[in-house]
């Protein structure tokens, strides 16, 4: 796969599936740009597959959601380009993902979840296209074998849900090892080492062996990563594939957007029902102690110049604070140039932009520092009795804390946001700017229906 400046040429897949298997790269040239969108957009689909399933969303509701997450990210305006993007967009975020042993772990559990719900969507032909590409040795089960196994056979088709089709009598017979998914749900037959497999239930057999086949490519891509590729691209692609895996994928939120600006005199109001755990933390301890490091005052300053701000007001907003404990004189000359900064008004004039939640997850705050995400830094003690002071129940902090220790602080950070406002937020909390905006829809038309 070579990139270039504008130039591509086009890639034809021809065979019945229109899953492609990407045993190897492509013979194609692509533009830096879609080099990068590409993957961005296929990201935003493993992604939302990733947020899906840590909801526990059931398999026929997993479904629907890869569909509307495909159909949304991986259109293209040329039809014929629709399979070059899917292609693309795989072997880049293989490039991305293959650095280490937690983003190869992620990768492969997010593009076989993917692949499982593609493939069952495929028509019967497809699917046999596609064990075949496989060379998958398995035959079914012959009729005298059958009719001596087929009350067992019945007797777990009945069982398992959604109940597999008695008009069905068309089995493989497998090394149950090959299938421990339908083994560990008791969903198969087992005999003798063998398990009997349902032609529905086939794509347990294909997606081990897609991922398989994935788990190698990603080790020895990550060896050429190594070698090679890292050095050759260390000015043009590296850049871009090592910057992908911590990617923001949703808006900057350097402006606020339809609530419009806010004042000195509201922050406290909306602090208490709006602001996120992190932003609300941050905003306390300034209060407390009238101070708070580069890292705090960067992540927290940058959040009220997205939630509407006005620098004038900024600037009012932290001598105030900072007065109280370094005087008006040194906050002018040590502080308030980089407040102006952040607003684009000093330096490169650079309008920053609020920090994202995996940004901010990312962070290592040392002693003294209140920035960092509090689902990931706090201690349990400390996220506990802050979210008490949230005023969540106790479910909800066991809800909560069940992800935290499962790694999942956005997705604890949704169910914070659930518990406070009694409603769902299906996207997911992405960043704190999402949140407060999130919220102060939900409250204005709580308080709309009100009236």
């Amino acid at each position: 796969m070579e990139i270039v400046g504008s130039r591509r040429k086009a890639l034809h897949y021809d065979a019945v599936s229109t899953i492609p298997l990407y045993r190897s790269a492509p013979a194609l040239e692509v533009r830096l740009e879609d080099f990068e969108l590409f993957a961005m957009d296929r990201l935003r689909v493993l992604k939302g597959i990733s947020d899906a399933l840590s909801r526990g969303k059931k398999p026929e509701e997993m479904q629907q959601v890869e569909r509307d997450l495909w159909k949304a990210n991986m259109k293209h305006p040329e039809a014929s380009e629709v399979v070059n993007k899917d292609i693309i967009s795989h072997f880049v975020l293989r490039l991305a993902y293959c650095r280490t042993e937690d983003l190869r772990k992620w990768f492969l559990s997010m593009e076989t979840a993917l692949f499982r719900y593609r493939f069952m969507s495929e028509s019967v032909e497809a699917q046999r296209a596609l064990m075949a590409e496989f060379d998958l040795p398995y035959k079914a089960v012959s009729n005298a074998e059958f009719e001596s196994t087929k009350d067992k056979l019945w007797q777990v088709a009945r069982s398992v849900v959604p109940p597999l089709s008695t008009a069905d009598t068309v089995f493989y017979k497998v090394p149950f090892e090959e299938v421990p998914e339908l083994v560990a749900g008791r969903r198969v037959f087992v005999h003798k080492g063998h398990a009997y497999v349902a032609r529905n239930q086939v794509v347990s057999l294909v997606a081990t062996q897609f991922r398989s086949h994935l788990s190698k490519a990603l080790i020895l891509t990550n060896r050429k990563w190594i070698s090679t590729i890292r050095e050759q691209e260390s000015d043009r692609l590296a850049p871009i594939v090592e910057a992908l895996c911590t990617s923001y994928l949703g808006p900057d939120y350097s402006e606020p957007r339809e609530l419009g600006d806010i004042s000195i005199k509201e922050i406290d109001q909306i602090a208490q029902s709006s602001f996120p755990l992190c932003m609300r933390h941050l905003f306390e301890k300034l209060r407390e102690d009238h101070h708070l490091k580069h890292g705090g005052r960067m992540q927290f300053g940058l959040f009220l110049k997205g939630i509407g701000l006005k620098l004038d007001d900024a600037l009012a907003f932290w001598k105030a604070e900072f007065s109280q404990k370094v005087g008006a004189e040194r906050f002018d000359k040590e502080y308030a140039y980089s407040i102006r900064h952040n607003y684009g008004r000093e330096g490169k004039r650079t309008d920053y932009t609020p920090y994202s939640c995996q940004k901010i997850i990312s962070s290592s705050p040392g002693a003294g520092d209140h920035h960092g995400c509090p689902y990931r830094h706090f201690s349990e003690e400390n996220l506990r009795a802050a979210l008490g002071k949230m005023r969540l129940n106790n479910r909800a902090v066991e809800d909560v804390m069940d992800k935290v220790r499962s790694r999942h602080y956005q997705l604890a950070c949704t169910l914070t946001f659930e518990a406070i406002h009694g409603t769902s937020c299906d996207a997911g909390i992405n960043h704190p700017n999402q949140y407060f905006t999130d919220s102060q829809k939900y409250l204005q038309s709580k308080n709309q229906s009100t009236v």
